[in-house]
C-alpha cells in the first residue's frame, strides 16, 4: 500500500492551484483582456484566487515560457506585447517547422493519430458552434502539436507551441478582423484528408 505524505497532497494541491491560475491569466492575456503592459502584481492575483504568492509566481513562470509576460527584477511582471513584427516572423517560422515536419511525419500517420485529429476537429466545431473562440485556439494548437508528434521531433514542440500561442494571440487581438470561427474550424478538414490520403503536395498547402 503506497503512503501518501502531508507534503505531497500539498505539493499536488499547490500544483493545481498554480495550473488553474496559468489558465485563467493565459485566457485573459490572449483574448486582450490583459493588455500589453499590465502590471500583474502577486499578491493582487493570490488574493484574487485565494492561493499563495508561490502558486502565483509557478503560474507566471510559466506563462513567461510561453513568451506571454516578461518578468524583470525590481520591476515586477508585465504581459508582453504582441507586434505585429513578431507575429510575422513566428508564422515563417511555424510554417518552415510544420511543412518540414509534416514530410517527417506521413510515414508514421495511423489510424490513432488519425482519429485523435479528427476529433480535434469535431472539437473545434463545437467551440466555433458555441462562440468560444479561446477554447478553438486551444484546440487548435492543439491539433497542430498532435501532428508534430508523429515527426518525431520534440525538441521543436516548445518552439511550435510558442508559435502557435503568438500567432493566434495577434489574430485575436491585433488583426483587425472578425474571425469566422466555422471557418477557421472547418479549414482543418483539409488538412486531414490530405494526410489520410497521404498527398504531402496538399497537406503543406
Amino acid at each position: 500500500m503506497a503512503i501518501i505524505s502531508f507534503e505531497n497532497v500539498q505539493g499536488g494541491a499547490r500544483a493545481a492551484r498554480s495550473a488553474e491560475v496559468r489558465r485563467s491569466l493565459k485566457q485573459l492575456i490572449m483574448l486582450g483582456e490583459l493588455p500589453p503592459g499590465a502590471a500583474l502584481r502577486e499578491l493582487e492575483i493570490a488574493a484574487r484566487f485565494a492561493c499563495s504568492q508561490g502558486s502565483v509566481r509557478e503560474a507566471l513562470l510559466a506563462l513567461q515560457d510561453e513568451g506571454l509576460v516578461i518578468r524583470q527584477p525590481h520591476r515586477g511582471t508585465r504581459v508582453s506585447d504582441c507586434t505585429p513584427a513578431e507575429a510575422q516572423e513566428m508564422f515563417r517560422l511555424r510554417h518552415s517547422i510544420e511543412t518540414r515536419a509534416l514530410a517527417r511525419a506521413l510515414p508514421n500517420i495511423d489510424a490513432a493519430l488519425l482519429d485523435d485529429l479528427k476529433d480535434l476537429v469535431r472539437a473545434m466545431e463545437r467551440a466555433a458552434k458555441d462562440d468560444d473562440e479561446y477554447a478553438l485556439s486551444e484546440l487548435d494548437r492543439a491539433f497542430h502539436r498532435r501532428l508534430l508528434s508523429a515527426a518525431d521531433l520534440p525538441a521543436l514542440e516548445p518552439i511550435l507551441h510558442r508559435c502557435l500561442v503568438h500567432n493566434q494571440r495577434f489574430k485575436i487581438t491585433r488583426s483587425g478582423v472578425s474571425r469566422d470561427l466555422g471557418k477557421t474550424a472547418a479549414r482543418h478538414w483539409t488538412i486531414v484528408d490530405a494526410i489520410e490520403s497521404g498527398d504531402r503536395d496538399a497537406a503543406g498547402a
